[in-house]
């Protein structure tokens, strides 16, 4: 394949474009925050993004590398199709139910990151436990999609991969260190727009070319393959079940959902910005499905592509960049391209960030810095974001399995943290106890499972399994959502045994080292941090006995109106006194 030196031009302009972007966004913001509220406006962009921004930048989340690339492979490959393109409706979904039940009590408290209710509820300790899985989430996730990117890229313009994925990683990484929230959500309005504007610039040509046969044919009937609508075998509707769970209840958990939902500027606005970008998601998937169905519809042999087809290459996965390479115009192609370094980028910028507020926030400060001043913090972030871009860039060079690790971290996500969610925001009673116990019956459980991607081996077997060609165990039993609701059920119960226990007097307060029960009961938790009224709970700085009103813990959330209450609770400074 010969360098296209146009190709190159065409993507150099694209990311200089997006980075003048980014830094135009940094310095148009860089008054916002007051002195001691810099960081805060870094994560959640001083909340007062709009419907406008903040529905692009929802949508574009999703709508990454993985997104677009992975709807076209579903659909090209004979053994799945439609059928199988779960992530367009999954995530859809996903963020239906995440404004319908999530947004709202997540914004009206004020929070900052999505741990904070975590550490009011359990403390800081079951805070970091979370953080660890949240964490191998947004990281795999930014690996695999640079990965992506940089064999999308040598396809079309037969650069090295390795340059590409550096390249990229670079830009992404320095916008979002120079303006954090407020540069990732104006560059994400510029990439869906050429998302949107370059895949439906390429389908009319892809599908007009005279190796591609009528796609509505195709898609009933048998020509070069099997018809691209797909089917589910009677055996596999348990697996396609679990997948679908896991899209669907698993994209809800996630710092980069939920940093656009603590964004907003009203609990409503956070809601209609969910429903927003599930439409959006919907809308971008339609070109995708599209290049996947005239993938499955194309007489590779008439083309320069030549023979085999992509699927006996074993490139499938990259099916979206040849169809773009081999059925497009060549100024086309590139155009296409753009649109997908587009898609990838507006992916990875949101995982770097939502990564590194994370533990700038809730591991840094809330655990181990509580004095930590405001500039210190907004440090914190910047080195975080260049450690954490390079982390996801050095992954995506040289670890052989990113997919299969994003794979299992996003599994985690959806085992671990979806239960612990729900029953931090909408289960009362529970406690410490229960979170660390639910919390590690879904990891022995999924781990136990098994993982393909990663050849790891299960250790236990359940009914439906199956060895395949290359003897790997292979599970159709929905073993991930039996996790989830073994971990949300372990949590309930173990939290109300506990809870017993302690207030019958079966077992001593002394035995309460956590101070989840007997601490909760006489209205302290959290190393003796100050709590306010229990139906509208405002986090602290987790500080010990004698909180700053000074910085941070009037800054950490939003609603006065609880400091005043701690300020003249008689209750409450009885046992201050105690």
């Amino acid at each position: 394949m010969a360098f296209h030196v146009e190709g190159l031009v065409a993507i150099v302009v694209f990311y200089l474009a997006i980075l003048a972007v980014g830094i135009w966004a940094a310095w148009k913001t860089k008054n916002t925050g007051s002195e001691g509220d810099r960081s805060e406006a870094i994560i959640v962009g001083g909340r007062d993004i709009g419907l406008l921004v903040g529905g692009f930048t929802m949508t574009a989340t999703w709508v990454g590398g993985g997104y677009i690339n992975g709807t076209a492979e579903a659909v090209y490959v004979p053994d799945y199709g439609l059928a199988w393109a779960q992530a367009p409706i999954g995530y859809s979904l996903s963020l239906i139910l995440g404004g319908l039940f999530f947004a709202k009590p997540m914004r009206s408290k004020g929070y900052v990151t999505m741990l904070d209710p975590f550490q009011q509820l359990y403390g800081k300790r079951m805070g970091g436990l979370l953080f660890i899985p949240a964490l191998m989430g947004e990281m795999f996730w930014a690996a695999a999609i640079f990965s992506a990117l940089g064999a999308t890229i040598s396809v079309i313009i037969d650069i090295n991969v390795n340059i590409s994925v550096i390249i990229s990683a670079l830009i992404a990484t320095m916008y979002t260190l120079v303006g954090g929230l407020y540069s990732v959500a104006y560059t994400d309005v510029v990439q869906l727009f050429c998302i949107f504007l370059g895949l439906w610039v390429s389908v009319p040509f892809a599908m007009s070319h005279p190796a591609v046969t009528d796609i509505g044919l195709t898609a009933v009937h048998q020509v070069y393959q099997a018809p691209w609508l797909g089917s589910i075998n009677s055996l596999d509707i348990y697996t396609w079940l679990d997948n679908f769970f896991l899209l669907t209840l698993g994209g809800i958990p996630w710092q980069a959902y939920f940093q656009r939902v603590l964004s907003s500027s009203s609990a409503t606005y956070a809601q209609v910005l969910s429903f927003l970008a599930a439409f959006g998601c919907l809308v971008m998937a339609i070109p995708a499905v599209l290049i996947g169905a005239i993938g499955a519809s194309t007489a590779w042999n008439q083309t320069d592509y030549g023979v085999p087809d992509p699927k006996s290459k074993k490139e499938a996965d990259m099916i979206l960049p040849i169809v773009l390479q081999y059925l497009c115009p060549v100024y086309i192609s590139f155009f296409g391209l753009g649109a997908v370094s587009a898609a990838v980028m507006s992916s990875a910028d949101s995982s770097i960030l939502s990564a590194s507020s994370m533990f700038a926030r809730n591991i840094y400060q809330l655990s181990f810095r509580q004095n930590a001043s405001d500039r210190e913090i907004v440090w914190v972030m910047r080195i975080t974001v260049l450690l954490f871009g390079a982390s996801a860039t050095a992954m995506a060079l040289l670890a052989s399995s990113v997919y299969g690790l994003w794979y299992l971290s996003s599994d985690l996500v959806y085992i671990i943290i979806f239960p612990q969610l729900l029953c931090v925001l909408f289960i009362k009673g529970t406690n410490t106890y229960g979170a660390i116990a639910g919390y590690l019956f879904g990891l022995v459980l999924r781990i136990t499972g098994g993982e393909p991607y990663l050849y790891l081996q299960p250790l236990i077997f359940y009914p439906g399994w199956y060895q395949d060609d290359n003897n790997l165990y292979i599970q159709r039993f929905p073993f991930k959502t039996l996790a989830m609701l073994t971990s949300f059920f372990t949590n309930v119960t173990v939290s109300y045994l506990a809870k017993y226990l302690f207030e019958s007097g079966t077992l001593p307060p002394k035995l309460d080292f956590l101070d989840a029960v007997v601490a909760r009961y006489s209205r302290e938790h959290m190393d003796k941090a100050t709590l306010v009224k229990s139906d509208n709970i405002v986090l602290n700085e987790l500080a010990p006995v004698n909180p700053r009103h000074s910085l941070t813990l009037s800054s950490t959330f939003t609603n006065k109106e609880a400091f005043n209450y701690v300020d003249s609770s008689p209750e409450l400074s009885n046992t201050e006194d105690n």
